[in-house]
């Protein structure tokens, strides 16, 4: 089992920058593929990013490639989602999800989720 919480979330204008974090804890942590997902009002939920488990290989919807970025520090059980040059467009849930394997863009391949946090980008 794995727990996960994000944080950082908030209010922020157009142009500007957030840093989301998804702690983990239960089950080795180091050994998992971490996804970034978010889902707008009226929205399906839609793949952000991915990193494998060593940080060495990371995907992105093309939407925010160029502006976003991830990265884990496994010795902090903690994923993070750096997002500059925020649009209005990014306003959602943001969520991180978890899975033993490698990295995918399905949400229906992962198996532990947080509860999310919201951020809003204000124009």
């Amino acid at each position: 089992q794995v727990q996960l919480v994000e944080s950082g979330g908030g209010l922020v204008q157009a142009g500007g920058s957030l840093r989301l974090s998804c702690a983990a804890s239960g089950r080795t942590f180091s050994n998992v593929a971490m996804g970034w997902f978010r889902q707008a009002p009226g929205k399906e939920r839609e793949f952000v990013a991915v990193i494998n488990w060593n940080g060495g290989t990371t995907y992105y919807t093309d939407s925010v490639k160029g502006r976003f970025t991830i990265s884990r520090d496994n010795a902090k059980n903690t994923v993070y989602l750096q997002m500059n040059s925020l649009k209005p467009e990014d306003t959602a849930v943001y969520y991180c999800a978890a899975r033993y394997g490698g990295p995918v863009l399905a949400g229906r391949a992962y198996d532990y989720w947080g509860q999310g946090t919201q951020v809003t980008v204000s124009s």
